[in-house]
């Protein structure tokens, strides 16, 4: 018999702490904002009560709280110009929209213009990826197609040279 008594750096991690702590600040700061903007499309709270209550959830010290702010504040405060922007690529009226959608349209949005040092390819990726873990069923589906059809008009030269490398089709 062995007198080693297991440590807890002997235990395998569950795969929630590994998907968990996988997770970087920034993604941590988008689903927060998501869940601010989410209380804003329908509580029609005002952005800086939202921020107080969001602040003071649990996990929020992990998150880039200044890319949080820039989403929340920056979305609300540009939400016609955002929604002048996603309107011409949807097939429906923006009201018949789920607000976690819409939500994650502005933001997708917002960071194609204003977040440059994120590749426009990340930005798509991590809105898809929100859109699955918070929208409806097929939510993601339409995301993509409407962030997709933003970028080549919001980050023109990245786009481009990502397709003349062959990363992204025509």
């Amino acid at each position: 018999m062995s007198d080693h008594t297991p440590s807890s750096a002997d235990k395998a991690p569950r795969k929630t702490e590994t998907k968990s702590a996988a997770k970087s600040g920034r993604s941590r700061s988008r689903e927060f904002a998501l869940q601010g903007l989410y209380q804003f499309l329908v509580g029609k709270n005002e952005a800086a009560d939202i921020d107080v209550f969001t602040r003071d959830l649990s996990g929020f010290h992990k998150s880039d709280s200044v890319h949080y702010d820039a989403l929340l504040y920056g979305c609300v405060e540009q939400r016609e110009l955002l929604d002048a922007l996603i309107v011409p690529l949807l097939d429906r009226k923006i009201e018949e929209i789920s607000p976690i959608e819409h939500a994650v349209m502005w933001m997708g949005a917002y960071e194609f213009k204003h977040c440059i040092d994120v590749p426009w390819r990340v930005v798509l990726n991590e809105y898809i990826e929100l859109a699955k873990s918070f929208g409806g069923t097929d939510g993601h589906k339409y995301v993509n197609a409407v962030l997709n059809g933003l970028a080549p008009q919001l980050r023109p030269h990245e786009v481009q040279a990502d397709r003349a490398k062959g990363i992204v089709r025509s």
